[in-house]
């Protein structure tokens, strides 16, 4: 699989595997699931792993970490993120989470982007994945907190990139104008921008990516299906976006998309990570899966070659901006 470097020389694959389903997303995943998705990811050529305490509440991070340990600490690129401490709640422990993950709700995640606990969130991470080191740390969603997430929080992880402790910082968001200020206000090296730069919403090509290109701070694309819109060659009629029912208008852009895809022999995912791998500001694309089959074919997704034909035709037809070609 190809490789991006960022400014630093960081090396990200093409694709990375995004863990939230080690934490039990939606439902509780095996153990003989996670070794399955993390062998899988290895032998196609995935050398970078994304995780976050947010995630099944410590549990990605806890199986990622055993996972890694057992291959060469130089041979993969792994983040995590900062902001939400987890904090012992004995008294929910008999309920299960709140937030989307099948897990206890013991601990419950706790905000704080402030300089001692973006500290205690790194080394609380570094020991529940037993790694000396992470590449990437991000701030993790500081939407309702940016002032202090924007100024104390990306200063004390800019402090321990200074320090040699991590590579690279920056953060991980749902909406690409925040990301864009902080690039202004901060020297950032890499942002993780989540289903604001796909087939179906374009936002980061209004400022982010162009601002990211011109300061030399590395993408990464999330969420690029849009919750599931763009997950297959034809959306399902339950089909989801952003978490919510797809709108019938998106459902129905969808199926014109699909229609240019298949006139070229290529499908809708195809086309959805090939599309956003086409800016230069991009230096990969993180997707989650649950289990060797979703990773081989995410894995394969991403290897498809997508005839030029696609691309200008779905401009033709207003279905994507070609600005950035």
């Amino acid at each position: 699989m190809r490789t991006r470097a960022t400014r630093r020389g960081l090396e990200l694959t093409d694709l990375g595997l995004g863990t939230a389903q080690l934490g039990n997303l939606y439902r509780a995943t095996t153990q003989e699931e996670v070794t399955a998705t993390i062998d899988e990811a290895w032998d196609a050529g995935i050398r970078y792993f994304d995780t976050a305490p947010h995630y099944g509440v410590g549990l990605s991070e806890r199986r990622l970490g055993a996972q890694l340990r057992r291959r060469s600490r130089q041979d993969f690129v792994v983040s995590t993120k900062v902001g939400r401490l987890l904090v012992p709640s004995p008294e929910t422990a008999g309920a299960r989470d709140g937030q989307g993950f099948d897990v206890p709700a013991d601990p419950r995640r706790e905000w704080d982007f402030s300089r001692d606990g973006i500290l205690r969130s790194v080394e609380e991470s570094l020991t529940r994945t037993g790694l000396d080191r992470f590449d990437i740390l991000y701030l993790h969603d500081p939407d309702n907190h940016f002032e202090q997430a924007s100024t104390e929080g990306i200063g004390a992880l800019i402090e321990l990139r200074d320090q040699g402790v991590v590579k690279e910082v920056g953060a991980g968001m749902n909406h690409a104008g925040p990301l864009a200020e902080l690039i202004r206000r901060a020297d950032v090296d890499i942002v993780m921008c989540a289903g604001r730069f796909t087939l179906l919403d374009d936002e980061a090509l209004d400022e982010l990516l162009p601002l990211a290109s011109d300061r030399g701070v590395g993408v990464v694309a999330a969420a690029v299906y849009n919750s599931g819109l763009l997950s297959r060659p034809r959306p399902a009629p339950d089909a989801m976006f952003d978490y919510q029912p797809a709108p019938a208008e998106l459902i129905a852009r969808t199926n014109r998309i699909a229609d240019v895809c298949e006139s070229h022999g290529v499908t809708v995912p195809d086309a959805a990570i090939a599309y956003v791998l086409r800016h230069p500001a991009v230096v990969s694309v993180v997707l989650g899966a649950r289990g060797a089959a979703q990773v081989r074919s995410n894995a394969e997704r991403a290897t498809t070659p997508i005839p030029d034909g696609v691309w200008r035709d779905l401009a033709d037809a207003g279905l994507i901006s070609e600005d950035f070609a």
